[in-house]
């Protein structure tokens, strides 16, 4: 049975689409044939990061408007097979699709796919009611700042009002260090806020924007990082499985650990 579940935030900025491009590819590596959907019309970027802004010639609209059929609309990504991408329209706007066509889109991708990501734009406004207007779930993806959280708690509220109730949490861009020190929230102080339950936590770390700005999932790379390992755990707990959370604050104590090894034998 196909699983249709928006990924959003209320707040532009906290890693929504860079986390939509991973789960997903995450989930295809896993076995699992993945379609990811741009809901946002008129500011689309999920191409980007997936790297397939050269091969979009038709776009969600163009399906819509009877222009072009399905197959000619989905984006396959050749690095994996099991994933596609179904692009916004870059020159259209938010306005151009309602929530019905929305229900439409997602009920024929539905059919043929047994994940359906649908990345949300920023915001509480027509691109958001069309995001979730076919979703059965939803994950929020928030950083760990007040204005960040205060945001997902919006969202959560107006998810839980248009009868939304499975709602998960991924906190991105944790920096444990700053938690330490008591100069970010940590993972508790956002779920105790939210009151949803935890899907995931990924780390802050440049090979995250490194990976984005080259169009290439995290997940793809052969090198192992905790990022990356964040995010396939993610995916193994949507597909049922009890994954243990990375224990964040010792990798970190690790981490200076060594830099303060590094910095003795400097001084030696």
């Amino acid at each position: 049975m196909s699983r249709t579940i928006v990924i959003t935030s209320g707040k532009g900025g906290v890693g929504k689409t860079t986390s939509t491009a991973n789960l997903g590819m995450a989930l295809a590596q896993l076995g699992r044939k993945v379609v990811l959907v741009d809901a946002d019309f008129g500011l689309r970027n999920l191409d980007l990061l997936l790297g397939l802004e050269n091969r979009v010639v038709y776009t969600a609209v163009d399906y819509l408007a009877g222009d072009c059929r399905l197959d000619q609309a989905l984006v396959k990504d050749k690095r994996q097979p099991r994933l596609a991408l179904m692009p916004a329209a870059q020159n259209r706007t938010k306005e151009a699709v309602n929530p019905e066509q929305m229900q439409e889109l997602i009920g024929a991708l539905a059919d043929r796919y047994d994940y359906v990501l649908v990345d949300c734009p920023a915001g509480i406004e027509m691109g958001f009611r069309n995001a979730i207007a076919a979703a059965k779930e939803a994950i929020v993806v928030t950083t760990p700042e007040i204005a960040a959280v205060r945001d997902a708690d919006r969202v959560v509220g107006l998810l839980e009002a248009e009868g939304i109730r499975n709602i998960q949490l991924v906190v991105n861009r944790l920096r444990p260090a700053m938690v330490q020190a008591n100069d970010m929230m940590s993972v508790d102080d956002v779920q105790e806020i939210l009151a949803v339950p935890l899907l995931g936590v990924i780390p802050d770390d440049e090979g995250v924007i490194t990976s984005t700005n080259r169009g290439e999932p995290l997940v793809l790379s052969d090198k192992p990082s905790v990022p990356k390992q964040a995010i396939e755990n993610i995916a193994r707990r949507l597909e049922g499985e009890k994954v243990p959370f990375i224990d964040l604050e010792s990798i970190n104590d690790g981490l200076f650990a060594r830099l303060r090894r590094m910095f003795r034998g400097a001084a030696t």
